[in-house]
């Protein structure tokens, strides 16, 4: 596994890591441990002000850090400044809650021969995150605030195409106060990843990522007997009936799908319109997919990235071939994009049926698809005819109706009158192959304690 930074602009390839050596890695897990038995005991007060801290570093060097994520990954230059704004929230959002969210529990008890029940949240310890490249920052931000707030330490597997925005969280961390090896940053290889999972030292992992790779982390985590979380892919229903407000729909749709240039797991992916309105909402989607400008991701007017790596972008575009093989048909859609870089052409997806096998895909790139309901109940079964679960939307004048079809649409996230959003206050997790578990909120800061009972009884209390 190679880490190294190569600007999906230019193809040029910037700077190269090395691979961790096993030798690092032991050392990173037992540092990582040590540093866990005084952090579990540190007060939240002082977790608060190192996270505080964390956040205004990010702020103070927005532009600096963003225009690392555009450098390794291609995000726009405004999305990549919106990133470390949201990753610096998170970051605020348990300074201000975790000591809340964790305070013990009085359980209420049948009889008073049981005692006094109390319900505390105690830190597993070491804790490993394999987080990928669509979000380098976020992605870190929304497992380590509320870890690091519950009293746990971790170690981060980064994707390997985004080392240096690894490096340059794990810099953050540091000069905001965290003690030496609570927060440490290896570029492992995927055999040091089981070594690490393996360790009696280490008591969970999280993963973001593909469907395989959860499966792989899974298995060897179930193995290990450790708890894990995953977060999948997602292929997030964009659902429109007949009295949505089209124009402002239309411009979530565009919106929606295609930023990030359409990596994003709850990117809307699949169009679902009904019948009523279908031709209007494709014209004007079409146009509104034609005026994205497609170029630099540094320059401030450009609104379609190119792809994360010349791989990702070859993937995106032999999947559409295969699409088409199977019978769909593909539109491309607005000025060509530059030759140069791994741009892929918007692509418009229609006649897509449910044997062809394109039906049941992510495309994780500037691709919709369009489907066609004669009716709200069949856009709610086309919706839910899917191996993922991750979020979701619907579109309707009438928001008691729409969130009626919300509740009837099987994922782990639906929003009405909006494509799916990350925020700093909401939680963030899917079912199904989009995998288990949640982040963010009190949910998120709960999945790697343990709800410990300690029951104090009156020793004379009957048998």
């Amino acid at each position: 596994m190679a880490y190294a930074t190569i600007n999906p602009f230019t193809g040029e390839l910037i700077k190269e890591f090395p691979n961790a050596t096993d030798a690092e890695v032991t050392e990173a897990i037992e540092s990582a441990h040590q540093a866990f038995l005084s952090w579990r005991n540190t007060s939240f007060a002082n977790k608060a002000e190192i996270l505080n801290r964390a956040a205004a570093l990010l702020r103070d060097s927005k532009r600096r850090y963003a225009e690392l994520l555009t450098l390794e990954m291609g995000k726009v230059i405004g999305e990549a400044e919106a990133e470390v704004e949201l990753s610096a929230q998170i970051l605020e959002y348990y300074a201000e809650h975790a000591e809340r969210l964790l305070a013990p529990q009085k359980l209420p008890v049948a009889d008073p021969a049981e005692g006094e029940a109390l319900l505390v949240n105690e830190p597993l310890g070491v804790l490993l995150a394999i987080e990928p490249w669509n979000f380098p920052y976020y992605q870190i931000a929304r497992i380590l605030a509320p870890q690091l707030s519950a009293g746990n330490t971790l170690l981060l597997k980064h994707a390997s195409n985004v080392p240096q925005c690894a490096a340059a969280f794990e810099s953050l961390m540091r000069d905001a106060g965290l003690p030496q090896g609570a927060f440490q940053n290896l570029y492992a290889t995927r055999d040091q990843v089981e070594q690490i999972i393996n360790s009696p030292k280490v008591h969970g992992v999280a993963l973001t990522g593909s469907e395989g790779a959860g499966a792989v982390i899974a298995s060897q985590a179930g193995k290990a007997l450790k708890k894990s979380t995953l977060e999948l892919g997602g292929s997030d229903a964009f659902i429109v009936l007949e009295d949505a407000e089209l124009e402002k729909t239309i411009d979530w749709a565009v919106f929606g799908r295609h930023w990030n240039a359409g990596q994003v797991c709850v990117s809307s992916k699949r169009m679902i319109l009904v019948e009523a309105i279908y031709d209007k909402f494709m014209e004007g989607y079409t146009k509104g997919v034609a005026a994205l400008k497609a170029g630099d991701p540094m320059d401030p007017n450009t609104t379609l990235a190119p792809l994360s790596s010349q791989g990702a972008a070859d993937e995106v575009k032999q999947k559409i071939r295969e699409a088409v093989e199977h019978g769909a048909t593909a539109t491309e859609v607005g000025p060509k994009v530059p030759e140069q870089g791994a741009f892929v052409q918007p692509t418009i997806l229609t006649n897509v049926t449910p044997d062809n096998p394109a039906y049941y895909w992510e495309f994780f790139g500037p691709v919709s698809m369009i489907l066609k309901a004669k009716d709200e109940q069949e856009a709610i079964a086309i919706a839910n005819d899917s191996p993922f679960g991750l979020g979701g939307s619907v579109f309707t004048a009438d928001e008691q109706r729409g969130l009626a079809v919300a509740k009837q649409v099987s994922t782990g996230m639906m929003f009405v009158n909006h494509p799916t959003m990350v925020k700093a206050d909401l939680p963030f997790g899917g079912i199904r192959r989009s995998g288990y578990g949640r982040e963010l909120i009190d949910l998120g800061l709960k999945e790697f304690v343990n709800h410990k009972l300690i029951n104090v009884v009156d020793i004379n209390a009957p048998f």
